[in-house]
């Protein structure tokens, strides 16, 4: 936004500055508007009004025009993983990978990838992943034949001690 000042002749007196150009469509004569903190000129400023030339735009309509533009110009959306995978980590001590879950109380606990029978594994080191991607410890419950384990009680890299 620019603020051109008048060329006063010389000996008039100092230069005033002129209107403020708007904001949105750089017309001049704007004036500032204090909710939106900007210049901008009188069609601007009645453009978002909701006055009687402009009819309501639906929500959902907006979206999916937002969303057909994005795909359009090679930016759309993502692919939103599972929360279910996890977030991949590498161990500092192994440079192993697990995958971090929070736990049911909200903590986090680094799993091992891959399931493991739960013959093998003690009571206590026993996790579920549940359909939301939270880590659970099954204590001694064996609901399934298999279980996961966290990284922490693997870890060839950690000293036990």
């Amino acid at each position: 936004m620019e603020t051109t000042t008048s060329a006063a002749p010389s000996g008039a007196g100092p230069a005033r500055p002129a209107a403020p150009a708007c904001a949105a469509c750089e017309a001049p004569g704007a004036q500032w508007s204090v909710p939106l903190m900007m210049p901008l000129c009188p069609a601007c400023t009645r453009a978002g009004t909701g006055s009687a030339d402009r009819d309501p735009v639906r929500l959902g309509d907006v979206l999916r025009v937002t969303e057909a533009a994005l795909r359009a110009s090679g930016r759309g959306p993502g692919r939103v993983p599972s929360p279910r995978t996890g977030s991949p980590m590498t161990c500092r001590y192994c440079g192993g990978g697990a995958l971090w879950h929070r736990t049911v109380n909200d903590r986090w606990v680094a799993i091992e990838p891959g399931v493991r029978p739960v013959a093998g594994v003690p009571r206590g080191r026993r996790w579920y992943i549940a359909g939301d991607g939270t880590a659970v410890n099954l204590h001694g419950a064996a609901p399934v034949d298999t279980c996961r384990v966290s990284h922490f009680d693997v870890c060839p890299g950690r000293g036990r001690g």
